[in-house]
């Protein structure tokens, strides 16, 4: 009798144990998968066309919420689809804004728009090589200009035109990997100055 009241206990206990793991694992998904989905996501860089930034297999999150409830900015390292095959991804820096004229001479970018019809040098402190490319692009309604900090060695506005922005996913928000860089904003120079 004592024994049968103890198979039924364990049987009870393992019951219980078990619901309670489907509804922490339930619960777990009912927070993960919002965040997951419209908040955050991971990215793993590929390449060198973002050095000295980012190198390669450095693991990042991606902030997917601040261009639903703001703009993009420029200087921003963005994440974003490929505009000739959007099953990739790529992660670039802003550029270049909606409606802007850019011009690229020997590496050095002029920006114009309404605040500065004459134009505007950009301040590039992030870069290590120029590139000598010679550009002129025209920038309409929800188009950026993107391009890597490794002029020499990034694919680009330059050579594929502009970013819609319905390609965008998102900043660089945080770097979890290599331990030894962990970083908010990781792509924000001017926070670093």
């Amino acid at each position: 009798m004592q024994g049968e009241i103890e198979e039924k206990q364990e049987q009870q206990s393992g019951w219980q144990s078990f619901r309670e793991l489907v509804f922490f694992a339930f619960i777990s998904l009912l927070i993960v998968a919002p965040i997951r989905i419209f908040i955050a996501q991971p990215f793993i860089v590929s390449g060198s066309s973002m050095f000295p930034t980012f190198e390669n297999s450095e693991y990042l999150i991606v902030d997917e919420i601040s261009y639903r409830l703001g703009s993009p900015k420029r200087d921003d390292v963005v994440v974003f689809k490929y505009p000739n095959d959007t099953k990739k991804f790529f992660i670039k820096r802003i550029i270049g804004l909606p409606n802007e004229i850019i011009d690229i001479k020997n590496g050095e970018i002029t920006i114009k728009n309404t605040e500065h019809p004459d134009g505007f040098k950009l301040e590039q402190p992030f870069i290590r090589e120029n590139s000598s490319d010679n550009v002129h692009f025209e920038l309409k309604e929800n188009e950026y200009f993107v391009l890597g900090d490794n002029r020499n060695a990034s694919s680009d506005s330059r050579y594929w035109g502009a970013v819609s922005r319905k390609l965008l996913i998102g900043r660089a928000f945080l770097r979890l990997f290599p331990i030894n860089k962990i970083d908010i904003l990781p792509g924000d120079y001017k926070q670093k100055l």
